[in-house]
């Protein structure tokens, strides 16, 4: 495969990790950069599939761009996304949208790095857990328990939020509000 072709396959693949870990079109572009850069001047001869190395040259790339950065950076990159204008026919429907965004960023940002990762490569990239497990070195066993703790964060920050009314006493059990119990 020749470096036009490598390219072409395999740019929105790692695009879309990149701009889903650094969660910045201009960031995410820039490594997408780099990470074609160095897989063109990289010796590809003993690689056998291209796709998970592709995407740990990614994967390592915005890790060392996330280290070089303070933690308030997450938190100025994601109101620069939710300030930026949007395009919509409907009010409602593009308030909706921000909204569901908005929370998603949240929620997904308060994930740890290492659950993030293996999160973005599942359900972004559509990669498989032995995939997974190649492009970032860790067991296969690891992944499962790291995609497995992730969507329980997920599910546990996204329930602490929408809280449920609490039940009086027996108002389950169809009593009146005037029969009270000790």
């Amino acid at each position: 495969m020749n470096d036009r072709e490598l390219f072409e396959a395999y740019k929105e693949q790692v695009y879309r990790l990149c701009y889903y870990m650094l969660q910045n079109r201009g960031d995410a572009e820039d490594v997408c950069q780099e990470v074609f850069v160095k897989a063109i001047l990289a010796d590809r001869s003993q690689v056998r599939e291209l796709r998970p190395w592709l995407l740990r040259i990614a994967s390592n790339e915005c890790n060392s761009l996330l280290k070089r950065r303070k933690k308030g950076w997450a938190k100025e990159t994601l109101a620069y996304l939710l300030s930026r204008p949007r395009i919509s026919n409907i009010v409602e429907e593009s308030y909706d949208q921000r909204e569901t965004r908005s929370a998603f960023y949240e929620l997904f940002s308060q994930l740890p790095e290492k659950i993030r990762i293996v999160i973005i490569l599942r359900y972004v990239n559509e990669l498989t857990i032995p995939e997974i497990s190649r492009v970032i070195h860790i067991p296969e066993g690891t992944v499962k328990s790291r995609l497995n703790r992730g969507l329980g964060l997920l599910r546990q920050m996204a329930g602490s939020t929408d809280k449920p009314k609490q039940k009086e006493r027996g108002e389950d059990l169809g009593w009146s509000s005037s029969v009270k119990m000790k």
